[in-house]
This record gives C-alpha cells, structure tokens and sequence, in this order.
C-alpha cells in the first residue's frame, strides 16, 4: 500500500469514516521524494530507537520501521492509533503510545529507548524523526532539547519559515534560533512545499535536521538566567541591546552598556546579530558582575 498516494489516503479516510483534522495539523505528506530525503537525512540503522510524534496512517513510521530497530509512535489521535495498529500488523517492531506528547517526560521516552538499548549488541542511538503538526513545533522541540536526556539526531518536517528562524545566522537570530542552536546545530536539508500535502497546507515545509551536542559546549552553569538574559535582549527587537538588557533585567543603563563593552558587543547592537557564543561571552560576563 503506497501512503504518499493521495487516493489511497482519500480511501482510508473514507473507509474508515474520517475526515483530517486540521486543527490537530494533519496534513498528510504524498510526496514519496520527500520522504525519501527524510528516510535519508535520518541515517538510520536497526540500532536505532526512533520516536515519532503524530504518525498519522504511517506514511513515515512504515518505512523508517523497515530501517531501524525499534519504533515508538506517539499519537494522539484514538481513531488514527486504531488505523495505524491495523496497518503495522505485520510489522512487530512499532510501539504505539496513545498520549500527547507534550504531556509526556522527556525521561519517560528516553527510558523506553534505554529498556531497548539494554538488550541490543553495539553502540544505540537515540533519535526523533517525525512530520511535526505546526502549531506544536517549538514547545515539541524545547522538550526534547532542553533535557539531559537529548535524542542523539532529530530530523522533523517543519513549517519553512520556523525552520528558517531555527537555522539563521547571525543577523536575523531570534529568540527560537538562540534556543535552538544553544543544545544542537540545526540544518535545512530541502525545502517541501504545499502541494505535498494533502490536505494542503496554507505554507510550505521544509525538512529540518539538527545535531544535538552529546555535552553543551557552552561554559554555563546556569541555564535559566543565561535564557532569562537572551530573553531580555529580544523583549525589544528594534532597540538597541543596551536598552533590551536594561529594560528587560532591571538594571541601569550605564551597567548593561559596561557589561556589553566587556564582552566586547557593541551596545548599539540590536540582539539579531549575535551568535550563541557572543551570548555565552555576555552571560559570563554578567554572572561575574551581578
């Protein structure tokens, strides 16, 4: 059965007396090059452990089981679980987990890949390979990069224009892009557009990859004032970062332009143009002041 084929989903949907729901962001990926860029992007192998969240009919799940070891499919969706259990029957080792995702522990999933590990020979890896319902990207992203229990490769399809602010440079950073790239390195593998999806989406996707750090490389010993600062620094976009900081940490603005000069920023610059580690030279710099 070919699940990029848009009338085999027509007839699923129909057969089984459902319609997508776009409010969950259920689009379904028809474009078999895409998925094969994903599959590829992925590098899997049957030591890996795979999560995927909102497999849908399991247009991804099917074939990435075919490639790795273990599968845990997170859904939702009670209907689209029952759908999906009978289309993986003959397909042992895909897990399926009724829940929303963000109402789970990152330890929670991270545990059932160590419960698999432990009975694999040679090295395992832990990764998140998924077709991401927009509106869920970030909060699914923040929960499962900041944790110590960090998958070892994430690669999602993603709205275009979030996996453009995740892998942006310096000067056009962003609050998302800083989160991001503080835990992994993120990479845009291909752009996916609209007519790939069937619904079709109101915006183009993009495939998105991103390489966490097995240990941050950051000298930070706190992160929740490190993001506290960042967060500061872009509470006011259009202002110059000396006027963010002030205004944003309560501090005056004699003491946020000193701390810039003594991370050696410019204080006219605007928070957009730094990099991770421009941010990380501003927060020693704080920590040792304060």
């Amino acid at each position: 059965m070919d699940l990029t084929d848009i009338q085999t989903v027509k007839s699923l949907l129909t057969h089984y007396n459902l319609t997508a729901q776009k409010s969950l962001g259920q689009h379904f990926l028809i474009d078999a090059g895409a998925l094969r860029t994903m599959l590829e992007a992925a590098d899997l192998s049957k030591n890996d452990f795979v999560v995927e969240v909102g497999p849908g009919f399991g247009v991804l799940t099917l074939p990435v089981a075919e490639r790795a070891g273990r599968v845990l499919a997170v859904e939702t969706d009670k209907k689209l679980i029952s759908i999906l259990k009978a289309l993986s029957s003959g397909t042992p080792n895909i897990d399926l987990l009724p829940a929303n995702v963000l109402k789970l522990e990152s330890r929670q999933l991270h545990d059932r890949y160590r419960q698999w590990s432990r009975v694999k020979s040679g090295r395992t890896r832990y990764k998140l390979v998924s077709n991401l319902p927009y509106y869920i990207t970030s909060p699914i992203l923040k929960q499962f990069l900041e944790t110590s229990y960090r998958p070892d490769l994430i690669v999602v399809m993603v709205q275009r224009e979030v996996a453009e602010r995740i892998a942006a440079k310096p000067g056009e950073m962003s609050l998302l892009s800083v989160s991001v790239q503080f835990f992994g390195q993120p990479e845009i593998v291909r752009t996916v557009t609209k007519q790939s999806f069937w619904p079709k989406p109101e915006v183009d996707s993009a495939i998105l990859k991103i390489t966490p750090h097995p240990k941050l490389p950051w000298d930070v010993d706190d992160v929740r004032f490190f993001f506290r600062m960042v967060k500061a620094g872009f509470g006011e976009r259009r202002k110059q970062l000396h006027n963010s900081l002030s205004g944003g940490l309560h501090i005056d603005d004699k003491l946020a332009r000193n701390l810039l000069a003594g991370a050696g920023i410019d204080p006219k610059t605007r928070a957009q143009d730094l990099s991770v580690e421009r941010w990380v030279k501003l927060y020693r710099q704080l920590k040792s002041t304060l």
